[in-house]
């Protein structure tokens, strides 16, 4: 595995788009006692409309105010919410997604849920664009009401621009259908037009009056003005489906009564689509969701999503209870994700003590955890190229680095050591206690570190010397410095050991008692 990690965090779900769907979803995963992260750039689709129509209990709220109490909603129970445009997304070699922030950031997940939404594709008329969501309308069940008894004028949009006019009339006596640039009306659709007093206007609009201000009338090309207060459009709906592209997911175009209304991202259900891992909610998975419904759909969808997580999670504990080893990445993200914190965020002692007079270079730090001792390297002035196998460790680095505003001088890197090894020499390699549970070939990794010191670089390498003293009985195959430069094989001559030893160390052990640890140390320099 190699891939390069430069994140913020690592959850079990990211929500991109943080409107009515993508709220309700993560408010799901969040009781559902989830680490969920939405991403969201702020600026809803609905935000010109004075409020949400037909979501019972919030009837008539403000749209920003709904997302406002959402947001509080989500953060009540550990959801978090970053402002931001999610610009791509790429599947991981462990299953998981990537997705990388236009500000260069990323965050990594194990689900994504993207609720993204649509873009509204207006008719090109001067003053359409400036009263979208106001005067011009498309939807009857969200605006209706508050054009009841106004007239209304309906631009026709191809084979539904009948049933568009007769919706309306449901709400006002006075509806013009508009055909500008439609197809002729059948003989069928004319006389049940008449039936209802729906008043039919040939030849193309030219454009909203006045240019400005309340709305009035429909200027056709012909210098005529129709009288209008509310003026009805069939936009084109394209779903906001950029970021799915690079994980393969497809669309489709959604038809209405024989009518293209758009391209949507097409789902199951529960909003599942062909792509394992990857689900869709809201108006990029169906156009005419309207907002309540787009919230109902963000809670199937995350239901979906946490008892997947559940069935990967229960076969994984499956597997374990069977004796079935875990792999090095499994072993540490689960011992990492045991507590917010494993180790104390300070620089190895003897780190310190052994490169703390070198000048400053680059450096490369193997097995680097939760990143103190990288983190103290650039403080120093150290370029570092940090590598671990647990993206849940590298996210606490990333995390630490950027606290300690060093974030551009780290480059986080996530290996498994027994498959792949960060490219480059470097001025200082260090390997501090690099054991592991899980299969490893110590010695092979240590020959790549010592192969990736530049000439007149320096190996440093720390090892434990035995099994902690609360633990005397465990078994610790452990070796010496000298078996550890045997193990480099080294060309004659062009090395220089500087030192080989043990050294005492104190720890604390697991009850909170002071203890004394015996470990080794082995630093050698390339001859330059």
């Amino acid at each position: 595995m190699d891939d390069k990690y430069d994140l913020v965090d690592k959850y079990d779900v990211v929500v991109v788009g943080g409107g009515a769907a993508g709220l309700s979803g993560a408010l799901t995963l969040s009781r559902a006692r989830r680490r969920v992260l939405v991403i969201d750039e702020g600026r809803p689709r609905n935000a010109p409309a004075d409020g949400v129509h037909t979501y019972l209990g919030r009837e008539g709220t403000p749209p920003l105010d709904l997302l406002a109490a959402g947001r509080d909603e989500v953060a009540g129970y550990g959801g978090e919410l970053v402002t931001g445009s999610a610009v791509a997304a790429e599947r991981l070699d462990d299953g998981g997604f990537r997705v990388r922030l236009a500000d260069g950031s990323a965050v990594v997940a194990d689900r994504l849920l993207v609720t993204t939404g649509l873009v509204d594709e207006l008719p090109d008329l001067p003053g359409v664009a400036e009263r979208w969501g106001r005067e011009v309308l498309h939807c009857p069940y969200c605006h209706g009401w508050e054009v009841r008894d106004q007239p209304i004028g309906v631009l026709a949009a191809g084979s539904i621009a009948a049933h568009q006019a007769l919706l309306w009339r449901q709400w006002s006596d006075d509806v013009t259908l508009f055909t500008h640039t439609a197809p002729p009306l059948g003989a069928e659709d004319r006389a049940r037009l008449a039936a209802r007093g729906v008043t039919v206007v040939e030849g193309r609009v030219a454009g909203l009056s006045p240019d400005s201000g309340p709305l009035t009338g429909v200027t056709l090309e012909n210098g005529d003005v129709v009288p209008c207060r509310a003026f009805v459009v069939a936009p084109r709906f394209t779903a906001r489906s950029a970021l799915l592209a690079g994980l393969g997911v497809e669309t489709a175009e959604q038809l209405m009564n024989g009518h293209v209304m758009g391209v949507h991202v097409p789902a199951d259900p529960a909003g599942g689509t062909g792509v394992p891992g990857v689900w869709v909610a809201g108006n990029v998975a169906n156009l005419g969701e309207n907002v309540i419904g787009a919230a109902a759909a963000g809670v199937r969808a995350a239901a979906a999503i946490n008892a997947d997580l559940i069935e990967e999670e229960t076969r994984r504990a499956v597997a374990a209870a069977a004796g079935a080893p875990l792999s090095g990445e499994e072993f540490w993200d689960e011992r990492y994700g045991q507590s917010e914190r494993i180790w104390s965020g300070n620089p190895n002692v003897r780190l310190v003590e052994e490169v703390a007079d070198l000048a400053p270079g680059t450096a490369l730090e193997l097995g680097c955890g939760e990143g103190a001792d990288a983190v103290w390297l650039a403080r120093r002035g150290w370029r570092v190229t940090a590598a671990d196998i647990s993206g849940v460790a590298l996210a606490r680095a990333a995390a630490h680095a950027a606290d300690a505003g060093v974030a551009e001088r780290v480059d986080w890197q996530r290996h498994d050591l027994a498959e792949s090894f960060p490219e480059g020499e470097y001025d200082l390699v260090t390997a501090s206690y690099l054991h592991s549970p899980a299969e490893l070939s110590r010695e092979k990794v240590l020959r790549a570190a010592a192969a990736a010191v530049a000439p007149g670089g320096q190996l440093l390498v720390l090892g434990h010397a035995g099994p902690p003293p609360w633990e005397p009985e465990a078994r610790a195959e452990l070796p010496t410095p000298q078996q550890v430069l045997d193990a480099l094989e080294l060309a004659e001559g062009e090395w220089e050991v500087l030192r080989a030893e043990e050294f005492e160390r104190a720890q604390t052990a697991p009850g909170g008692t002071p203890a004394v640890r015996v470990d080794n140390v082995l630093r050698i320099r390339r001859r330059g």
